[in-house]
């Protein structure tokens, strides 16, 4: 207790109740605990955007648990490192996932700079994920609760990251935080999890992606190269998506529903094929760019672990190996809708061993 009185953690308050008994777990733990609320959004520009209620929420958190707060804007550091990377990966035909961009350059980037520049000794978030320390290795690992592992998002951080930071829920169940959070009288003790993507908000997702970015329809072909109709534009399109396509109903078709398997950037097609288990959505391998490994060695490939090619997963066995200066993943068994854009995270048992942007 003596020497954590000493330890100085600034918090990410987000004014959600991970966070909120996060910082009381903390406290208990007798750090000397600073809230930040970051705003990483202009929320004046978008509606349905929750930040000014999260705002208010972390203000209310702090002053329950008798802590300071401080607000700072990282919406600079965001827009340049993670929106604009989100725009350029859909413009190129790729499907971007923000919210790891969002970990590793603003909470573990920008966040820690200015905790430690403001003599903080560590940062911590709501984050569900395990740090371990053995002879100065950190390694991150997956939580209790396995149901709400957030390793995924995680993957991209560094050893010196790890190392200033704290994620105190690690040991917890999500009913086990919101029955902490109501015993303290918190009034976010049932407040909903966030989901989507923070800077879109409740708008569509086609609707905001075409206020920035200009769509060029074109063809929508089968496998075989017939011509089945007309897409909106390659942005409005992700591997395996069944909605949205404009081919259900057409009497010409039998009545099993159709699936994006593929997106030509260069033609600017949009492929699609009938069936639900139809073997074209899935992918027994997969090209990966510039693996991040978290322990900082490049692995001597091959080698055999388990991976996931999107957050809600089971972890599948495979093998990564080098292939003409690729780095190439095959799975024991096929894969579902592997999209280009995303993050493949590799694992061993329950330590994430770091991941990659998939590439093909």
């Amino acid at each position: 207790m003596t020497n954590k009185k000493q330890k100085k953690v600034f918090v990410g308050l987000s004014g959600g109740v991970d966070s909120a008994v996060a910082a009381h777990l903390l406290l208990q733990q007798g750090y000397n605990v600073t809230a930040v609320f970051m705003q990483n959004w202009d929320q004046e520009s978008q509606q349905g955007c929750t930040a000014e209620q999260d705002l208010a929420d972390a203000l209310t958190i702090s002053a329950k648990l008798n802590i300071p707060i401080e607000v700072v804007n990282f919406a600079t550091n965001y827009w340049d490192e993670v929106f604009e990377e989100f725009l350029t990966a859909h413009k190129h035909g790729l499907t971007p996932n923000p919210d790891i961009l969002c970990n590793s350059k603003i909470k573990f980037k920008h966040f820690l700079n200015f905790a430690i520049n403001n003599g903080a000794d560590f940062i911590a978030t709501g984050h569900y994920a395990a740090i371990t320390n053995e002879s100065g290795l950190y390694s991150l690992q997956v939580p209790r609760d396995t149901n709400k592992d957030q390793t995924y998002f995680l993957h991209a951080l560094n050893q010196m990251q790890l190392s200033r930071s704290l994620f105190p829920l690690a040991h917890l169940c999500k009913e086990e935080v919101r029955d902490i959070a109501h015993k303290l009288s918190l009034t976010v003790h049932d407040k909903k999890d966030s989901t989507g993507i923070c800077f879109i908000g409740n708008k569509n997702y086609n609707k905001f992606l075409s206020e920035y970015m200009l769509a060029r329809p074109g063809k929508i072909v089968s496998a075989a190269g017939d011509l089945l109709g007309r897409h909106k534009g390659l942005i409005y399109y992700t591997i395996g998506q069944r909605k949205g396509i404009g081919l259900g109903g057409d009497r010409a078709f039998d009545p099993d529903p159709w699936y994006v398997v593929d997106k030509e950037h260069k033609s600017n097609r949009l492929i699609v094929a009938q069936g639900t288990e139809n073997p074209l959505l899935y992918k027994k391998n997969l090209t990966c760019a510039d693996i991040h490994w978290i322990n900082g060695k490049e692995a001597d490939l091959p080698i055999k672990c388990t991976a996931k090619v999107r957050y809600r997963q089971q972890a599948q066995i495979c093998t990564i190996e080098k292939k003409d200066k690729c780095d190439v993943v095959s799975f024991e068994i096929p894969q579902r809708a592997v999209t280009p854009g995303q993050y493949i995270v590799f694992y061993d048992n329950k330590i994430c061993l770091g991941g990659a942007v998939i590439v093909q």
